[in-house]
């Protein structure tokens, strides 16, 4: 009745990894069964879109306007 120690550390590391594996796996599925249910009941607000366009490219244009007084700056000394 010899066992080899080194079958039953395999075993051991195959039972303990599938089990790790089996846990992320449920816990994956858990996870994406959460947000579904969130984001069902409490759906995000979708803003106006033609708000959200106007204010980007005024944010836009204030960008550029800096960025060429940073160049026009660093370029005169």
């Amino acid at each position: 009745m010899e066992t080899n120690l080194v079958i039953e550390g395999i075993k051991f590391m195959f039972l303990g990894m599938g089990t790790v594996f089996a846990f992320l796996v449920i816990m994956i599925i858990a996870m994406n069964l959460m947000s579904s249910v969130i984001h069902k009941f409490f759906p995000e607000p979708q803003a106006n879109a033609d708000v959200t366009d106007t204010a980007k490219q005024q944010g836009n244009k204030k960008v550029i306007a800096a960025i060429t007084a940073a160049i026009k700056y660093h370029r005169e000394g």
